[in-house]
This record gives structure tokens, sequence and C-alpha cells, in this order.
């Protein structure tokens, strides 16, 4: 994104947004959380505005990753809303929501998330035969003999790691390579596709990068939940090969949190995205090199239509001048 195009994205966020809103001590001081994926960043910073903006709070943007939020969570009762926990990648969340630690809000990503091993498009067309994951272990050379993981402190990377394992990737010759973060394994795949590299490895959807550059989802053993219980914990002891479930998504506050704010848990009940206008959002977000705050005026100056349903009268008051 240029420079202009900052400022004038900057001033929508810092400048043109401010009207209209309430004082933060109505609502009193409220914690987020801000994972290092693309669309909970969004998520993130579309909620952040919203609940400022509408509902009068002082948000603080907590840092963190699935396994470490859902922790603290537990510990010390904070953050107090995590905006995108990927169920299926988080050991803890059916425990903690069984105790009551956490409740459930909303599936932020109502149609889902789809993790698994993934080829480019033109591998697959080459090489048909690395479809499958047999097939790849049969010809690791095809692939660079590397497997791109996920970094540390993300889920997927234990699932990752377990399932190669399992699969005997070690002794097929391929490396369990983890990547540092989100950003170069993301940048990973674009400078496979711009040189027309092999490329085999971990993503997801909804994302930019599945949007721009066509994968192929590589086929394994079908999932299996109690599978993927164990091979989502760093010492499973018996790691299996097994494909990602269909990930539910949510979002969910503290217990405590939905008692003393209901205004604000009611918001983000309603909050939530399709994968359709997620994948749009992060396709716009990568081609202007934006921030998820910048992503957010994006959202919020153009789909009026939809974030004015997820809040309430006084918020809607609060922000009349952006209701179209």
């Amino acid at each position: 994104m240029s420079n202009l195009r900052k400022l004038i994205y900057t001033c929508m966020l810092v400048c043109c947004f401010s009207f209209n809103s309430v004082k933060a001590a109505d609502c009193g001081k409220v914690t987020l959380t801000e994972m290092d994926w693309a669309s909970a960043q969004v998520v993130t910073a579309v909620a952040k505005f919203l609940i400022e903006k509408g509902y009068g709070c002082s948000i603080t943007k907590v840092p963190s990753a699935s396994i470490p939020a859902l922790a603290s969570v537990a510990e010390t009762g904070e953050p107090d809303i995590l905006t995108e926990i990927w169920t299926n990648a988080a050991p803890a969340y059916d425990g903690l929501v069984e105790s009551g630690k956490i409740k459930p809000l909303t599936e932020v990503l109502s149609d889902g998330g789809i993790e698994g091993f993934y080829i480019p498009n033109y591998l697959a067309e080459a090489h048909p035969e690395l479809k499958t994951l047999e097939g790849i272990l049969a010809n690791p050379k095809l692939v660079d003999g590397r497997f791109h993981n996920c970094p540390i402190g993300w889920t997927c990377k234990n699932v990752g790691t377990n399932i190669a394992k399992a699969a005997g990737f070690e002794k097929a010759g391929i490396e369990d390579f983890i990547h540092g973060s989100g950003e170069t394994l993301a940048a990973s795949i674009a400078a496979a596709y711009d040189a027309k590299k092999p490329w085999f490895g971990f993503y997801w959807g909804p994302t930019a990068i599945l949007g721009k550059y066509p994968m192929t989802l590589v086929e394994m053993a079908p999932a299996n939940s109690e599978a993927h219980k164990c091979n989502s914990k760093e010492d499973c002891a018996t790691p299996k090969v097994a494909a990602f479930p269909k990930s539910i998504v949510t979002t969910v506050v503290s217990s405590e949190f939905e008692k003393s704010n209901p205004e604000v848990t009611d918001l983000m009940k309603n909050l939530s995205f399709t994968n359709d206008m997620m994948g749009k959002l992060l396709s716009w977000k990568k081609d202007k090199k934006a921030t998820g705050e910048e992503t957010a005026a994006h959202f919020i100056s153009n789909h009026s239509d939809i974030w004015s349903k997820w809040i309430n009268d006084d918020a809607r008051k609060n922000l009349a001048a952006l209701i179209k």
C-alpha cells in the first residue's frame, strides 16, 4: 500500500471515525486477542473498532496464539474475548467449555475452516501421483524433500510433526521444516508459485494465499477425531496419519466477561463472516499490503449493510454517520 493510501486509512480510523463515540468509562476496559494470522487480525480489528466507537470501551489487544490464549483465560480469566479460535487445533478447548471457564458465542467463520497439506495445482497437474500422501512419500524429490510446517506455538505445527512421524517423512527423505512465522510460511508458497517450483506443506482457508494461489489438498487417511486430538499434542504418544477435520472456528469470551458485559457479548455473538467475505477481505489486504486495521477500515466503510445488523440501537446511534 502506498504511503498516501496508508495515510488515508489511518485518518479514517483515527480521525474520521472518532465522532459520536461514548466515553470509555461507560464500558470499561476490554482485552481482545490479536492472533498472528490474517483472518484473526481482521476480526480483531473490526471488533475493536465497533466496541470502542459503538460501545465506548477501552480496548487492549493481547498478542497471542490459540494454545497460550486458552491457557491464559483458564488461569487468569483474561483475555476477555478470544476473537478467533480454530477449535480442532485447540486440545484444551472442549474441557474449558465444559468447565464453564469460557463461553462460545458464535462461529466467527460461518462456513468453518479448512486445514490440510497442499501442493500447487501446477505440481498436481504435472505429477498426479502427488495428490496423495502415499504418492509424495514415494517421490520425495518431486517436492524437493521438504514439508513446510507451521511455526512453533501453532497447534498445526504439532499435528504436522506428528503426521510426519507417523507417516515416516524422515525415512522417506522429507524434512519437517518448521517456519519461523506465518509470514514466512505464506511467502514460501508465493515464491514457489513465482518460480513454478515444487512446494508441499500445511495451509488453511479462508486465506488470501489460497485465493491467489490455486492449491490441491493432498489426500490421506480420513479425518479421525481421536487421532487428531492426540496429533494436536506436542507429546502425542501414538501419532497417526489422519486428515484434518473441518474446523469449527469460534469467538469465545471468559465466563466472567459474559456476565459483566452483556451488551458487548451480544455484539460478539453477531459478529461473523462467511468464507467468501473473509476471502475477499484477505485478498484486498494482501493486494494493498494493508494492515488488519486498514482492512477493518475498508470493511467498515464499504459494508455497513453487514455490520450494522450486529450492533445494538445505542451503538447504531453512535455510528450513525457511517451507516448508509
